[in-house]
């Protein structure tokens, strides 16, 4: 039987990213979202709602994928209610596929918050845990909305015998859309505004962050892990953690990023600036520029995700990833950070979304 995948979220950075791959390697390519990504091609759309069982069974009535690939969750106002929607969601989904008896793995994408708690407490004193992480760390004792999604995955397992694997990246550099985690982008348009505005690119977060190592994951690196996890029997029922393979200090790439954007970095100076206060007034700005460069997005908001940017530059402590166990079994991928900036910078420069 063909490999069949189902990528759930496939306008984000990590499921857009991940189709364009498996259609690259000639798989049969579904793409699930509330409005499908139509910009690739031979991606085939389904569109439903993951909260609405009676759209998803619809929509899914004729698909029957080998490989579900989930890489899709929404962002509420509390961690109970991140853990109600985003595990109903999950479970719609697998309970929709059940009757099908088509899926032989599912593959979630979830991230360091396993490690440093939910958006609520986010690595906050008492939750912090030994660095480098390790998959072996013990699940925190609070409530956390990764650990309710992968339970949904392994209750699904266990009723209709499929395999699963586990993702954890650390924060995915790539490009998309209207993407409520996203880092590269958020920077890029950031230092545009400063060079637009002659203002300087100001280091949003923790001292913690500046001075310590850190790593980044790269969307097309994501795509490779989640693959290879799905066709490799022994990284089967198997969590990972998956970045590039590099680490850095952001002292060093801030630097590097201000000079590919010909600007003036400004760096650690005892205080954290929160991005989110800095650009909070630029929407005005943003719109004169869409006119002056013809940019194809004149809304800020879909663009930058400042929120999050400041949670990841903020944190308390140097956070980077152990990939041992992806290496001993055999996934030696290998991708530098400095150049997944660049790309993706060039990149939303072709698009016309930065000038």
């Amino acid at each position: 039987m063909k490999n069949s995948a189902l990528v759930v979220g496939s306008s984000g950075i990590t499921g857009s990213n991940l189709a364009e791959k498996l259609i690259e390697k000639g798989w049969v390519t579904y793409g699930l979202a509330r409005k499908p990504n139509t910009d690739i091609p031979e991606l085939i759309p389904v569109a439903a709602d993951l909260l609405d069982e009676g759209s998803l069974e619809a929509a899914l009535k004729d698909v029957q994928p080998t490989h579900v690939f989930l890489t899709s969750w929404m962002r509420n106002e509390t961690e109970a209610e991140n853990i109600r929607v985003n595990s109903l969601m999950v479970r719609n989904l697998l309970n929709a596929l059940s009757p099908q008896k088509s899926v032989q793995h599912v593959a979630l994408v979830t991230g360091l918050k396993h490690y440093l708690g939910p958006f609520d407490a986010y690595a906050k004193a008492g939750t912090l845990p030994e660095t480098p992480v390790r998959e072996e760390h013990p699940r925190l004792d609070i409530e956390n909305f990764y650990y309710a999604q992968e339970d949904e995955v392994y209750a699904a397992a266990a009723r209709d015998g499929f395999t699963w694997s586990i993702h954890r990246p650390h924060t995915v550099i790539g490009k998309a859309v209207g993407n409520m985690m996203n880092m590269g982008t958020t920077l890029a348009v950031y230092a545009t505004i400063c060079k637009e505005t002659g203002r300087p690119f100001v280091w949003p977060g923790s001292g913690a962050q500046w001075n310590g190592l850190s790593d980044v994951t790269d969307a097309r690196i994501l795509a490779e892990h989640l693959i290879w996890a799905a066709t490799t029997p022994q990284a089967h029922n198997e969590a990972f953690n998956i970045t590039n393979g590099d680490v850095f200090r952001w002292s060093w790439l801030w630097r590097k990023l201000a000079e590919w954007f010909d600007i003036q970095p400004k760096g650690f100076d005892g205080e954290i600036r929160p991005m989110e206060a800095e650009i909070a007034g630029d929407q005005q700005v943003w719109n004169e520029m869409a006119v002056k460069y013809n940019l194809k997005e004149n809304n800020l908001n879909r663009l930058v995700s400042a929120w999050h940017t400041d949670l990841d530059l903020g944190r308390p402590i140097e956070v980077m990833t152990d990939m041992s166990k992806s290496r001993k079994l055999g996934f030696t991928n290998f991708q530098s950070t400095q150049d997944s900036f660049y790309d993706l910078f060039e990149k939303l420069r072709k698009d016309r979304l930065i000038p």
